[in-house]
C-alpha cells in the first residue's frame, strides 16, 4: 500500500474533545488500487458508548432552549463552513471516486439544508389549543417535544449532502447527535462535523468512525431515542434488527429502481436530454434517487437512446481530480463486480447493450471504472431492469400505453423517486399522482433538482420515515398533550 502526499487523518470527535484510537481505517483510492487517501479513527465498543453518554449528558441543557436560540447557536456554527470546501471536496473526490465538482456540490447541499433548517426555527415550537366543546370538558394543549439523543448513519455516495437532510432537523427539533460517517469513505464528513461540533456545546454533535462490529450501541443502546439511516435495503433490513432490541425509532431512506416515464407528447431537446443524462449517469450512478429506468412511448425510443448515446459519446471516463473528467470510478471492487454482471447477464440474454467510453490506462488500470451502458428493450426479468443498478448502466424500454407505462414503473419493489416526460401539464399530474413512490418530478429527475425544503422519503421497501422540510423537524420530535379540567364545563355536563 502506498500513501498520498497529504495522507489526511481524521480523529472521533466525543463531548467537546478530539480522541484519537489505537486502531484506524486505512481508506482507499477507488480511482488507484493500493493508494491510501488517508486514516480514520477506528472507535471500540467504549468509545461509542461513550459517545451516546456524552449526548445523553448535553440534551437537558441543549432541549431546554428555544428553537430560536437553538438556530442562533447553530446559525453561528455553520458560519464560515465554506472556509474549506475546496479542501473537503478534494478529500470527499479521492476517498468516493466521484468527480471534484460533485464532491464540491455535495459540501455546498450540507450547508444549503442547513440553513434552510434553520429558516424553520419559529415552527418548531408551536404546538396548538383543543378548546373546551359541549361533552368535553377539557382546554388540552399539545406540543411538541423532543426526543433525545439520536444516532444519524450516512452512506459513501453523498454523504455530507445527505447528513444535512436530517442532522440540523433533529439538532433543531432539541436533540443531541452523534454521527457515523461510512466506514469505507468517512474522511471529508468527520472534517466537516467536527468543525461544527467545536462551535456547539460539548457534546451536542458527537462523530464517530470506525468497524461497523463496534457500532451496534449506536443504534440499541437504551439512551438512543432514534436512528436515522441512509443506505441499502439490506442495511436497512439490519438497523431495524438492531433496534427491535430497545425499541428505538428508526427513520429509513433506502435504495430505490426509480422509473422515468416519457409519454408520448414528451419534449426531448437538448436541454431535456441533458437533464436525463444527469439523472441517470452523476456520480456514476451511484444515486439512490437517480433514474434506474427509463420508459418511453415506442414512438419516442430511438430519439432517447440517440440522445443518451451522443452524450454518452463525450464522457471522459478518469481520476476524480483530474480536469476534464466527467465519469469517476465506482467506489467499490464488489459494486463493480456486480454491475459487470448484471451487463453480462444483459448480453448473455441476448438483449441490445450499447457501451461507451474509453477506460483509463497507467495507475487507474485497475481502479473501479466501467464504460457506461445504454441497455435497449431488454426482457422485463433481467436484472437491470429489476435490481437497483447503483452503475453506469440503465435499461430503456419501449411502451404503448400511459396505463402500461404506469403499470411497468410500479411493478418493482421500491417507491423512493419517479418523473414523467410531458408537454401536458394534466397529464403530469395525472400519471404522477399514479406512482407509488415518495417524490415525482416533471420533466425532470435527480438530486440536483430536489427541492430541499420538501418532505423526501420513500415508499414500499425504498423505506419509511421524512426528512428534509418542517415534516423533517417533526420526525425527531414527540406530541405531549396536557389537558387541563374545566371545572364549570364539567359542571354543567353532570347537569
Amino acid at each position: 500500500m502506498t500513501e498520498t502526499l497529504e495522507t489526511i487523518r481524521t480523529g472521533l470527535y466525543i463531548g467537546g474533545a478530539e480522541r484519537s484510537t489505537s486502531d484506524t481505517l486505512a481508506i482507499a483510492d477507488p480511482a488507484k488500487p493500493g493508494v491510501i487517501v488517508g486514516h480514520a479513527a477506528s472507535a471500540t465498543k467504549e468509545d461509542v458508548a461513550d459517545a451516546v453518554a456524552a449526548a445523553k449528558v448535553a440534551y437537558p441543557a441543549w432541549s431546554a432552549l428555544g428553537a430560536t436560540e437553538r438556530a442562533r447557536v447553530m446559525a453561528e456554527a455553520i458560519a464560515g463552513i465554506a472556509d474549506e470546501r475546496d479542501a473537503d471536496a478534494a478529500v470527499l473526490s479521492q476517498e468516493n471516486g466521484k468527480v471534484r465538482f460533485e464532491a464540491w456540490v455535495d459540501a455546498l447541499v450540507f450547508e444549503i439544508r442547513w440553513n434552510l433548517a434553520l429558516m424553520l426555527a419559529d415552527e418548531v415550537d408551536t404546538g396548538k389549543t383543543l378548546p373546551v366543546v359541549p361533552g368535553i370538558p377539557v382546554e388540552t394543549v399539545v406540543s411538541y417535544q423532543s426526543l433525545g439523543v439520536v444516532t444519524v448513519i450516512v452512506p459513501f455516495n453523498w454523504p455530507i449532502a445527505i447528513l444535512g437532510a436530517a442532522l440540523p432537523h433533529a439538532l433543531l427539533a432539541g436533540n443531541t447527535a452523534i454521527v457515523k460517517p461510512p466506514p469505507s469513505a468517512p474522511l471529508a464528513t468527520t472534517r466537516v462535523v467536527q468543525r461544527l461540533a467545536e462551535k456547539l456545546p460539548a457534546g451536542v454533535l458527537n462523530v464517530v468512525t470506525g468497524k461497523d462490529e463496534n457500532m451496534s450501541g449506536l443504534i440499541s443502546n437504551t439512551d438512543v431515542a432514534k436512528v436515522c439511516f441512509t443506505g441499502s435495503v439490506n442495511g436497512g433490513k439490519r438497523m431495524m434488527e438492531l433496534a427491535s432490541s430497545t425499541l428505538t425509532r428508526v427513520t429509513l431512506e433506502l435504495g430505490g429502481n426509480d422509473a422515468a416515464i416519457f409519454l408520448e407528447d414528451a419534449v426531448i431537446d437538448d436541454t431535456h436530454l441533458d437533464r436525463l443524462y444527469a439523472a441517470i449517469y452523476d456520480t456514476t450512478g451511484q444515486i439512490c434517487m437517480n433514474a434506474k429506468r427509463v420508459y418511453v412511448h415506442n414512438s419516442r425510443l430511438d430519439e432517447i437512446v440517440a440522445g443518451l448515446s451522443e452524450r454518452l459519446d463525450n464522457a471522459v471516463i478518469g481520476y476524480g481530480l483530474d480536469e476534464g473528467t466527467t465519469m469517476g470510478p465506482l467506489h467499490s471492487p464488489v459494486q463493480k463486480a456486480f454491475v459487470e454482471e448484471i451487463i453480462q447477464e444483459a448480453k448473455d440474454a441476448g438483449a441490445d447493450v450499447r457501451e461507451f467510453g474509453e477506460l483509463p490506462g497507467g495507475d487507474l488500470a485497475a481502479g473501479n471504472f466501467l464504460r457506461p451502458a445504454i441497455v435497449v428493450n431488454p426482457d422485463s426479468s433481467l436484472r437491470v431492469v429489476t435490481q437497483e443498478q447503483f452503475g453506469p448502466v440503465i435499461p430503456v424500454i419501449g411502451f404503448d400505453s400511459e396505463a402500461e407505462a404506469v403499470a411497468l414503473a410500479n411493478d418493482t419493489w421500491g417507491g423512493l423517486c419517479g418523473s414523467v416526460w410531458t408537454a401536458d401539464p394534466a397529464a403530469a399530474t395525472r400519471v404522477g399522482s399514479q406512482l407509488v413512490c415518495g417524490y415525482v418530478w416533471v420533466n425532470d429527475h435527480g438530486a440536483t433538482r430536489l427541492d430541499l425544503r420538501a418532505p423526501f422519503g420513500g415508499m414500499k421497501q425504498s423505506g419509511f420515515g421524512r426528512e428534509q422540510g418542517i415534516e423533517g423537524i417533526r420526525a425527531f420530535q414527540d406530541t405531549r398533550s396536557i389537558a387541563t379540567i374545566d371545572a364549570a364545563a364539567l359542571a354543567a355536563q353532570a347537569h
